[in-house]
């Protein structure tokens, strides 16, 4: 069983690509897995976030989910379950969430994250894509930086992430 990530050198470019209508579905089947797989540890729903959780936003082809757990340390044992779904897991941000992707780090379909009960992370990742959901003209702005900064940051994950820190809390701050 292979329970960690490879390295960031590791990483698949970033791609940004126009919005599938097949994305709902694709989290659909996997959080039906999920919820099924991780039961005794979660907390609450399997939620699909991120940029193919909002119809109409180009996104990089993965679908995020998140999860919410009691906490992180009664949920250890998830990770196993996590990685006979082929999730590997990866030690990111450790104190905040379990971070997993599927199938490898060079080809990524998933991540999933295990975030605990009362998490200010749960709230805000729900927040911004209810956010963006609800606003044409906020999606739009958020589609053209993330398409800027694909090209910006291609071989740097972090460095992407990282860029898309200001846009987002600018628009949590408005809520």
């Amino acid at each position: 069983m292979n329970t960690s990530a490879a390295s960031s050198t590791d990483d698949a470019p970033i791609e940004v690509v126009d919005y599938n209508p097949a994305w709902p579905a694709l989290f659909d089947a996997e959080r039906r897995l999920l919820q099924e797989a991780l039961a005794p540890w979660l907390a609450g729903p399997v939620e699909h976030i991120g940029s193919t959780a909002v119809p109409g936003l180009p996104a990089k082809p993965i679908i995020d989910i998140m999860a919410l757990v009691r906490s992180l340390a009664e949920s250890a044992d998830a990770i196993a379950a996590a990685s006979a779904l082929d999730y590997l897991y990866y030690p990111y941000k450790p104190e905040q969430l379990h971070w997993f992707c599927k199938p490898s780090p060079v080809h990524r379909t998933h991540h999933l994250h295990l975030v605990p009960l009362h998490s200010a992370l749960w709230q805000q990742r729900l927040a911004f894509r209810d956010a963006l959901r609800g606003s044409s003209t906020l999606t739009a702005r958020y589609a053209a930086l993330k398409r800027q900064l694909a090209v910006q940051y291609r071989h740097d994950r972090e460095g992407y992430t990282e860029a898309k820190g200001p846009f987002i809390a600018q628009v949590l701050a408005r809520m």
